[in-house]
């Protein structure tokens, strides 16, 4: 769903579309004082200002958001932009609501007065998001529609916050497993960040889309032939084209050739359980020929952030190439919403919201330990110089696309692209780091330099006499935790020296006295 203008009654006939037990009544209440508290305020494109908040509740709707988050929603801007303070809210809606509105207002509206100012805003959000995960999800739909609305805002400031949206808020969002979010808050940025390129990108993702239709349509048609003849049920089949910035992404890895990607069309399979997945790939690969080397489990292996699917890519006729996504309810609505697809309905925040809702498909605390290390930010590094180098570090390691190795006990290791043994050697421990000798990946020796890949399975081999890190790993190391340690033990080691030489030094200098 697009942004519009929206009636309360849209936001209510799309929650009972959902849910038949919604509170309605805490909707209404919501609606009323938002709608009143706003009367007479414009947005700069000339609707009433109510607009906003409700294109924002209708997002979160969509990632069938809990009656109390589209309450906060319709209120977000409530304490920050009218005379109703967030006592009143709380006396009126309680503290769970009243709290993420804080939460909201904390984070504020971002306003482009130099770096200080950009600094201290990142700095709340970080602060937030280790408070309440709710309120960036909440965060990510107000700044969707933001997004949206860019137009009527001057060119200079609708850069800036599609540029921090692109570098921050979808990334993010991505590690949260929003992958549908992710996608829409790239591609509502990516019009205004590079817009040439959107446009070549737009045009060559329509041309293609036109060309492919007819026969995506004929491939869904023939699979659900095969899935009815084996009397395997599904729930739906259609059709998934790629998001346009993840396109143009993987376009410049492939030199602009769109025939080089084979996942810019896509089938998704959504069937009743995971035994019918695997049944269906098994109907998919005896009626096409899969292409080696592009099957992937993701059921048995879920991605870091939760992710499960199946996924192959096979041969259709006269050499055209298919991508298949086949996955249950549960995961697809996991796919698309991420962390927002467990939705707590308690009054649970934090680290406890989201340990309750991932605890069957991953650990939750290793999963949100990046975002405290964001909120750590704001306490340690005072100095703004310091804070933007780290959270340059920060954004190789935390907003950059993942990848997952294996320990060859088979655990998960999520790091960002292009990490190396180094960098895989220091995730599992500092002392596991310092002593590497060498590493194995997939049983072969491979290079400390070179660069590992999705599903690599890494050993490292140990030399318990080493002393220390080569300093020249400096230069391969990619993520700011072995960085940092590499840096460390140069630290300590150049301190141990100098407190050697100095000494001896003026031991000498006395003697020739």
């Amino acid at each position: 769903m697009g942004t519009g203008v929206f009636t309360l009654n849209d936001l209510i006939g799309q929650i009972k579309a959902i849910r038949s037990n919604a509170d309605i009544k805490l909707i209404e209440r919501a609606f009323a004082v938002a709608d009143a508290a706003h009367k007479g305020q414009k947005r700069m494109s000339g609707e009433p200002y109510i607009q906003h908040p409700l294109n924002t509740a209708m997002i979160l709707v969509e990632m069938h958001a809990p009656d109390s988050v589209v309450a906060a929603a319709l209120l977000h801007d409530v304490p920050e932009d009218t005379n109703v303070t967030l006592d009143e809210i709380e006396e009126k809606f309680g503290k769970d609501i009243a709290s993420m509105i804080n939460g909201i207002s904390k984070v504020g509206k971002i306003k482009y007065r130099g770096v200080e100012r950009y600094i201290e805003n990142l700095r709340k959000m970080f602060v937030a998001m280790a408070n309440d995960i709710r309120v960036i999800i909440i965060k990510f739909a107000d700044r969707l529609h933001n997004l949206q609305t860019l137009d009527s805002l001057p060119q200079k400031k609708a850069y800036r916050i599609a540029l921090e949206s692109l570098e921050i808020y979808a990334p993010i969002a991505g590690r949260l497993g929003m992958n549908e979010i992710k996608g829409r808050l790239e591609d509502a940025a990516f019009k205004y960040v590079l817009p040439k390129e959107y446009e070549w990108t737009l045009d060559l993702s329509t041309r293609a889309t036109t060309n492919k239709q007819p026969y995506i349509q004929k491939i869904v048609e023939q699979i659900r032939e095969e899935l009815f003849k084996d009397g395997i049920q599904y729930i739906d089949i259609h059709g998934r084209y790629k998001h346009l910035y993840s396109l143009y992404r993987k376009l410049l890895k492939y030199g602009r050739d769109v025939t080089k990607i084979y996942d810019f069309t896509a089938i998704r399979c959504i069937l009743p359980t995971t035994a019918d997945c695997y049944a269906a790939l098994g109907i998919i690969h005896s009626r096409w020929t899969p292409l080696k080397g592009r099957i992937k489990d993701y059921i048995s292996q879920p991605k870091p952030n939760g992710y499960q699917s199946l996924h192959t890519t096979v041969f259709y006729d006269r050499g055209s190439i298919v991508e298949f996504q086949l996955r249950t309810p549960e995961m697809h609505e996991s796919a698309e919403f991420g962390i927002a697809a467990h939705w707590s309905y308690d009054e649970v925040k934090g680290k406890q919201f989201v340990a309750d809702r991932f605890k069957h498909m991953l650990d939750a605390e290793k999963e949100i330990e990046w975002i405290s290390q964001l909120a750590v930010l704001q306490n340690t590094i005072k100095d703004k110089k310091e804070f933007l180098d780290s959270l340059e570090e920060l954004k190789l390691d935390v907003f950059r696309d993942r990848i997952f190795v294996y320990t060859p006990k088979g655990d998960v290791i999520d790091l960002p692209e292009d990490s190396t043994p180094i960098d895989f050697a220091y995730h599992i421990h500092t002392d596991i780091g310092n002593t590497c000798s060498a590493a194995k990946v997939n049983g072969m020796i491979h290079p400390l330099d070179q660069a590992l890949k999705s599903g690599d399975i890494v050993e490292i081999i140990l030399d318990k006499s080493r002393k220390g890190p080569n300093p020249d790993w400096l230069r391969f190391a990619k993520t700011r935790h072995a960085k940092s340690k590499i840096r460390q033990y140069a630290r300590a080691g150049l301190a141990n020296w100098i407190k050697g030489v100095i000494p001896h030094a003026m031991r000498k200098k006395t003697k020739n006295k």
